[in-house]
């Protein structure tokens, strides 16, 4: 037998569904797309072998600044921050979850991706640090070339560095779906 109190929990929950549905909008291929509530990627989570080692990569090869964990989180760890994004570093003793240190960059594999306004300033950096990288262009002056640089950062995860601005942006589905917030980008900062 079913108490009131489920029924009318069930009833709300049916309405709060349709609510949803009503306020789903066409995205451009016929079915109905909720606008998602999201505003931009605040951070990547990185498993390292030594936190220490991977602060210094980020630190001294792609200019992230460390900043402070909360208190509550009790295990290694770090947190950097900059060009409106964090890397959140976590020291693991599972080898088996980390990328072999020596694979060969395969510029189709896993990476992240970072914009840069000078990619000869950023190979000068790559060489003076003894870091194996492989660069390329895609593309041509026509279509818009696009330089990469690809290399691992200490624990053997790809990094991109590219002037993707080089290439517009044409979205394939409706333009109405890309949000692009000016106002509220970077989580605060307290700059003493």
């Amino acid at each position: 037998m079913m108490r009131p109190e489920n029924n009318n929990t069930d009833k709300q929950q049916r309405k709060a569904d349709e609510e949803k549905i009503n306020c789903s909008k066409e995205n451009g291929s016929g079915e109905e797309n909720e606008q998602v509530p999201l505003m931009a990627l605040n951070h990547v989570s990185r498993l390292c072998r030594d936190v220490n080692k991977s602060v210094d990569f980020y630190v001294n090869v792609l200019g992230f600044v460390q900043i402070k964990r909360p208190p509550a989180l009790d295990f290694d760890g770090a947190w950097l921050f900059n060009y409106g994004i964090g890397i959140h570093l976590v020291q693991t003793k599972e080898e088996e979850k980390l990328p072999d240190p020596d694979h060969d960059l395969n510029p189709m594999d896993n990476h992240i991706s970072f914009q840069c306004e000078d990619m000869g300033a950023m190979e000068k950096k790559l060489k003076e640090r003894n870091i194996k990288y492989k660069k390329r262009t895609v593309g041509d002056d026509d279509q818009g070339a696009i330089d990469q640089l690809f290399f691992p950062d200490p624990d053997g995860f790809m990094v991109e560095i590219c002037n993707c601005e080089n290439i517009k942006l044409e979205p394939a589905g409706s333009m109405d779906q890309i949000r692009l917030p000016s106002d509220r980008h970077n989580p605060p900062v307290e700059l003493k």
